[in-house]
């Protein structure tokens, strides 16, 4: 009799030591999730995640083999939510500064050396050529898209295009401001 008891004891026992060890393995877990958090950077109340492009904007340029565009004196409610500044697969320079717009929109500024159909179309999805609009004394060329429209204009050997969900007015203002 003595016998059975001795190994149920030990079986609670073990019991017991595998729920602690789980305990442990989650708060050590824990420990590394809060970490992680603390460096990521916080979103603007209302969930949109907004990054510093000033400074990739400033090594893109001199790293751009075409004058590269950025936003200059834009308020403060355009918030920029993306940069990038890389090589496709071609080897084109492409530029990409992502906005959510003061009325809650998305807009982009798009530049790439590769084609200018390829650009345009990468940029305003299934756009079709839709007058032209003239912003600080140069023409841009509208394109309306199935979800975006954009503005677009020859910058040197690349291709410009302003583009989101944006109004064109709102689109014109982005582009006014690149500098």
């Amino acid at each position: 009799m003595g016998h059975h008891e001795g190994v149920a004891g030990n079986s609670s026992m073990r019991g017991r030591q595998t729920v602690r060890d789980m305990i442990l393995s989650m708060a050590g877990v824990g420990v590394v999730v809060a970490v992680g958090y603390a460096f990521l950077p916080h979103d603007a109340g209302d969930g949109v995640h907004v990054v510093d492009y000033r400074s990739s904007l400033a090594s893109a340029k001199r790293a751009a083999p075409y004058p590269l565009l950025g936003p200059e004196g834009l308020s403060d409610k355009w918030r920029a939510t993306s940069v990038e500044y890389r090589k496709d697969t071609k080897g084109n320079a492409v530029w990409h500064l992502g906005f959510v717009t003061p009325s809650g929109q998305y807009a982009a500024v798009e530049q790439s050396n590769g084609g200018r159909d390829e650009v345009i179309a990468s940029a305003v999805l299934d756009g079709k050529p839709d007058g032209s609009a003239t912003v600080a004394g140069q023409e841009w060329e509208r394109y309306q898209g199935s979800r975006y429209r954009g503005l677009t204009v020859q910058t040197g050997s690349a291709t410009t295009v302003v583009t989101g969900s944006a109004s064109y007015q709102e689109l014109s203002q982005l582009a006014q401001s690149l500098k």
